[in-house]
């Protein structure tokens, strides 16, 4: 299997770690969790106990020190391992929702929000997209009006990652004016009056994991909420999207990793004509062309991870890797169930589920064509 040349002793072990604990939690009710639209919600304790939900995150906090290589690393072995995007997405939905806090809470809050979390105790989402405001952040209209120690705040989210389980929503409102400059972020708690989970989205992919409506109806949420100064939001939000491009590029190329891997063993195995699939030019050159395109997405997904590393800053090169990465990922798993001929358009068969889950990668995180104002920013 082909790694990333940021990859070091530290990584291999964590490597192992993670298999461990996939191959044995996840990978044989891949299937079950996709049919289910859910995985069980002990998994999140279990996976914290195993040293999991901490990787990437301070150990001032509970977490188990490390950077966004590690969390590169082990969301890929999630997927590598244990055969399931929905059950890696929706156990690693922390990833988007308590980075703001870090980055931008007080010390309060991170110990209220950021430690249960990384515990298993608790599972956090965030909220950015509503049902009229798609990749357009800067029009959000979900509002958070001050009223004494508390903010009142109206509106709806859609699309939201964990949000039929969450026990708190890291939430962005309209507290200014028009603009990117009058957003902020706001933590709203599970139970908190006049907000409701709507209902629980139906998916094309990414079964496994929640994903939910939210309302807010003159919801009173803690003025002590607030993450940062007020009309701060935006900037938080755009270096949580930086992040998750990356993870998202990460997660397309261990999914057509995986992909490769099954179509292989596959046309190993199987017969036709006499023969294995593997006796055909035209599948070995499918093989030869669906890994050299991984591998190409590898090397600039590496690569962003690498400048991140150093301190670079560099949004467009994470466009560049998310759009290189997905737009691989849909040729990748189009061949895989190609190759599989009948049984890749079965239910039952990796490749059909991942099929269908590489599907939201050139939408999520910002769609494809947004990828490509930011990278065009740069001409």
């Amino acid at each position: 299997m082909r790694r990333y040349l940021f990859e070091d002793q530290e990584h291999q072990a964590l490597r192992e770690q993670i298999r461990r604990f996939a191959a044995q939690e996840i990978a044989s009710h891949a299937h079950a969790f996709d049919e289910a639209e859910s995985f069980p919600i002990e998994l999140y304790k279990t996976a914290a106990e195993a040293g999991l939900l901490g990787i990437g995150y301070p150990e001032e906090y509970g977490g188990s020190g490390g950077d966004v290589s590690h969390i590169l690393v082990a969301s890929e072995e999630m997927i590598l391992a244990g055969k399931s995007v929905g059950a890696t997405v929706g156990l690693g939905s922390h990833g988007i929702g308590i980075p703001p806090i870090l980055a931008f809470g007080t010390p309060e809050q991170k110990e209220k929000f950021v430690r249960p979390v990384l515990a298993g105790e608790k599972i956090s989402a965030l909220a950015i997209t509503e049902p009229d405001t798609g990749s357009d952040v800067a029009g959000i209209r979900t509002r958070a009006v001050r009223d004494g120690d508390y903010y009142i705040v109206n509106g709806a989210k859609t699309f939201i990652t964990s949000g039929t389980r969450a026990d708190f929503i890291t939430t962005a409102v309209r507290t200014g004016g028009e603009g990117p400059g009058g957003i902020s972020l706001i933590v709203v708690e599970k139970g908190t009056p006049g907000f409701e989970v709507l209902s629980s989205l139906k998916k094309m992919g990414w079964r496994a994991s929640d994903t939910a409506e939210l309302s807010f109806s003159d919801c009173r949420v803690p003025a002590a909420n607030l993450l940062g100064p007020e009309n701060s939001g935006f900037i938080a939000i755009m270096m949580n999207f930086a992040n998750e491009r990356l993870f998202l590029a990460g997660q397309a190329v261990a999914i057509a990793e995986l992909a490769y891997q099954e179509s292989l063993n596959y046309a190993k195995e199987r017969i036709a004509f006499g023969k294995s699939l593997m006796g055909f030019q035209v599948i070995r050159h499918k093989l030869a062309d669906m890994r050299t395109r991984i591998a190409a997405a590898r090397a600039l997904t590496g690569e962003v991870v690498t400048r991140s590393l150093r301190g670079e800053n560099n949004p467009a090169l994470a466009a560049m890797a998310k759009n290189a990465s997905t737009d691989m990922l849909r040729e990748v798993v189009d061949e895989a169930v190609q190759i599989h001929g009948g049984m890749g358009y079965m239910r039952e068969t990796t490749v059909e589920r991942l099929y269908r889950d590489a599907r939201l990668y050139s939408i999520g995180g910002g769609t494809r064509e947004i990828m490509n104002e930011i990278i065009s920013k740069t001409f």
